[in-house]
């Protein structure tokens, strides 16, 4: 190639540089292709509504369609696992809870994630009371007439939960300790077939979600005794909490999103922008309220701080329990 044609070859170059630094930024900008939430339950289940209701207004601030992929198993493993290995560029993301969070890394031997290490956090979305349910056939109408009969009966009564260290069967490990109480845990793969089991009379009790507990004791098929929160559930203002009747106890679960380990603040504050949001449009807010969630939005250093401290709130639990899971 000649001097002169080398100079301008050069020249060229230097003339196309700023309008390549100027694409740059546009081709950075976040996000720059859908988001993926990983929902690590079945469709239809409480979190899946729940992130289903919240995905719609979060499509218009980022630009981008948000799309639901659910991966259940093994408490919520099996799809955490797929976000703790993903890229971390803010387009995959978990709804996680205080089981993939919190609990699964104390109850399992071998876990296929770190939940501190993996991920980092976003902003939560909702907590999830919890509302203690029983069978028709048991004749009870109260807590007091409940806990009176299990008394009686030591170890014969049974109570449901959506899996072994589940909040829901924690949940109840907390109410059977402070009572100083026994029944038989059966667990269930989820929290539908564990309701089914009580309206079915082959389990005597269960605590589930509010508003499922809310469905089920709509036409009959269960007793709704108390709810699990430390205030009355605006879905279900006639029902009194476990502590307005005398039992010491709160328990239930929460919901947030989390991305992959050294994703960018940037990112991980705009996803928080956007979340807060869209928990404020009327019809995410009216989904969140019939499934009687609690929305709760926060920064994603508020999260980090928030799973570690129910971390360590089940820990002792878990271990007094002796619960493992392999």
């Amino acid at each position: 190639m000649s001097r002169s044609a080398s100079r301008r070859a050069l020249l060229g170059s230097a003339l196309a540089l700023p309008a390549l630094l100027a694409a740059a930024p546009a081709r950075a900008a976040f996000p720059d292709r859908p988001i993926r939430i990983v929902v690590p339950w079945p469709p239809g289940a409480f979190a899946d509504v729940v992130m289903r209701a919240l995905a719609q207004p979060m499509q218009g601030p980022l630009g981008q369609p948000v799309v639901i992929e659910n991966r259940a198993g093994a408490t919520g493993a099996v799809g955490t696992e797929v976000v703790a290995r993903a890229a971390p560029d803010g387009t995959t993301l978990i709804l996680a809870n205080a089981e993939t969070h919190a609990i699964n890394s104390l109850i399992y031997r071998r876990l296929p994630y770190n939940p501190v290490t993996d991920f980092t956090p976003v902003s939560l979305i909702a907590r999830a009371p919890f509302g203690l349910v029983v069978r028709r056939g048991l004749g009870i109408d109260t807590l007091a007439a409940f806990l009176a009969k299990v008394r009686a009966e030591p170890g014969r009564l049974s109570f449901a939960s959506w899996g072994t260290g589940s909040t829901s069967h924690l949940t109840m490990e907390l109410l059977l300790r402070a009572a100083g109480l026994d029944m038989l845990h059966v667990p269930f793969t989820g929290q539908a077939p564990g309701v089914t089991a009580v309206i079915a009379g082959q389990v005597d009790a269960m605590f589930l979600t509010a508003g499922g507990a809310e469905a089920a004791a709509r036409d009959g098929s269960v007793r709704l005794l108390a709810v699990s929160s430390a205030q009355r559930v605006p879905l279900l203002p006639d029902t009194p909490t476990l502590r307005e009747q005398g039992v010491a106890v709160e328990g239930g679960n929460w919901f947030g999103l989390l991305g992959p380990a050294r994703m960018p603040d940037a990112i991980a504050n705009r996803l928080a922008e956007v979340t807060a949001q869209a928990a404020r449009d009327p019809a995410a807010a009216e989904v969140l309220r019939t499934q009687a969630a609690i929305p709760e939005a926060s920064t994603p250093a508020a999260l980090r701080d928030f799973i570690d401290r129910d971390r360590e709130r089940w820990a002792g639990l878990v271990r007094d329990l002796r619960i493992q899971v392999d």
